[in-house]
């Protein structure tokens, strides 16, 4: 009975965010009748469209025009050209990356998952340790994902090269960071999911990261070198799409530094970094 009613948090919880986004767009004549695993879809894809949007124009506004030639040389800014073809390829590739937040959040709602619901059932100093934890299966399981996108030929010609067809400065902006076929853009984000059955994950915490992606990926997708250690910024990325060899890794160089494929922008010259 006491996991039924807490199974029942999950549903409550994962009910009020639809309300929030679906709520506040639809009469509710038009979207409660919907199987709730298809509201928790359409919400995920509207509310993953609109940071995308926000986050990337707001970005471009800010590099682009406000900050005119202070971080990005003029010659170095993309066309308007490569940046809608940077959107057509994500938009193309958002209903199918929402999937991956939907089914995470229909385990989570069937209890298959190690999440909970509340901090307090966990207290402060448990939630900060497996939090901590979550972070590093992900970024250990992206940067394998990612490397094996590249060392794997086949997952490469067919997957990974949509997105590395931006591979020079003028041709890299915030839009490309979702920028993906579909399939390796879930594929990068399963780490996130398999994490849930290893460590106990708070839920709403899982999700704020999932779509905090859209955020990320656009920052490093900017080619601004922010120099802040032991952050993998733009100016490592950068290089990663330059040389595909180095930098695979996602928050930090923690990875690439243990597996030898750090290439640092300040200090290394990617021509000799092997």
């Amino acid at each position: 009975m006491e996991e039924t009613n807490y199974l029942d948090l999950f549903m409550k919880e994962t009910t009020f965010y639809n309300q929030i986004v679906l709520g506040n767009l639809f009469p509710e004549n038009l979207w409660t009748p919907l199987p709730h695993w298809f509201q928790t879809w359409l919400r995920n894809y509207i509310g993953g469209t609109l940071l995308y949007f926000i986050s990337g124009f707001a970005w471009c506004f800010y590099i682009y025009y406000l900050k005119h030639n202070v971080y990005v040389p003029k010659d170095a800014i993309p066309s308007t050209k490569a940046m809608v073809l940077q959107i057509i390829v994500a938009m193309k590739a958002m209903p199918w990356y929402c999937a991956l937040p939907t089914l995470s959040e229909y385990m989570v709602e069937n209890g298959w998952t190690r999440c909970f619901s509340r901090i307090s059932d966990v207290g402060w100093p448990a939630y900060i340790i497996y939090t901590m934890i979550y972070l590093t299966i992900a970024e250990f399981g992206i940067y394998w994902m990612h490397r094996e996108l590249h060392d794997i030929k086949p997952l490469y010609k067919y997957l990974h090269a949509t997105h590395h067809i931006y591979n020079k400065q003028n041709t890299l902006s915030p839009f490309a960071g979702l920028a993906f076929h579909p399939l390796d853009g879930i594929l990068q984000a399963v780490p996130h999911v398999i994490a849930l059955f290893l460590v106990p994950t708070h839920f709403a915490t899982h999700i704020a990261l999932l779509f905090l992606e859209a955020i990320w990926t656009a920052n490093i997708h900017d080619c601004i070198h922010s120099k802040i250690w032991p952050i993998m910024g733009a100016g490592y990325h950068t290089i990663h799409h330059t040389t595909y060899r180095h930098n695979y890794g996602h928050y930090t160089i923690w990875m690439d530094w243990m597996f030898g494929t750090l290439c640092d922008p300040m200090e290394d010259d990617p021509k000799k970094v092997e």
